[in-house]
């Protein structure tokens, strides 16, 4: 992770360094780190390329953790990506009901006479997308769930961990 000192001193950053480096954004607090977590779900599975970049220029507005959002963008990567895509194709063919049987016009014959990029334009991008998007939602919002209610736990241990050894002492 780059150093403050770093961020600061870089020329490109410097016009809007007071900004993206604002204490609330690197701070772990417990409704930045969710959010954090959540944008961070949205970028590295909607956005291809740049995900580290794009999720801490949305952490901005969202007021997201920073750290958080760009290493949640590492659950994608070259192993996970694939089968997420696959997976992605698999439920959007079954939401907008592809594999539904069309009378009176058979597959063998709809792909016969059709070539692979009018199936790719018409069939496997909105399917693709359409899983991704439903994915994307599903995740972000599971995984704003999982972090919050996590934090909440590790946060209620601490105090009964401190409760016990103020107990303990006298």
């Amino acid at each position: 992770m780059p150093t403050r000192e770093s961020l600061e001193a870089n020329r490109w950053l410097r016009p809007v360094a007071h900004r993206v480096l604002a204490p609330e954004l690197w701070r772990f607090t417990r409704r930045s780190v969710p959010r954090g977590v959540a944008l961070g779900m949205v970028t590295g599975i909607m956005i291809p390329v740049a995900q580290i970049f794009f999720s801490a220029l949305f952490a901005l507005p969202f007021r997201a953790n920073i750290p958080t959002a760009s290493l949640t963008t590492f659950l994608t990567n070259p192993v996970t990506t694939p089968p997420l895509w696959a997976f992605a194709y698999w439920v959007g063919r079954k939401i907008l009901h592809f594999d539904a049987t069309v009378p009176g016009q058979p597959i063998t014959t709809h792909v016969a006479n059709d070539s692979w990029l009018n199936w790719l334009w018409s069939e496997a991008g909105p399917a693709l997308i359409t899983g991704l998007v439903t994915i994307t939602i599903v995740a972000s919002v599971l995984g704003y769930i999982a972090s919050a209610v996590g934090w909440r736990l590790w946060i209620a241990r601490k105090w009964k961990k401190r409760a016990h050894s103020r107990e303990v002492k006298p």
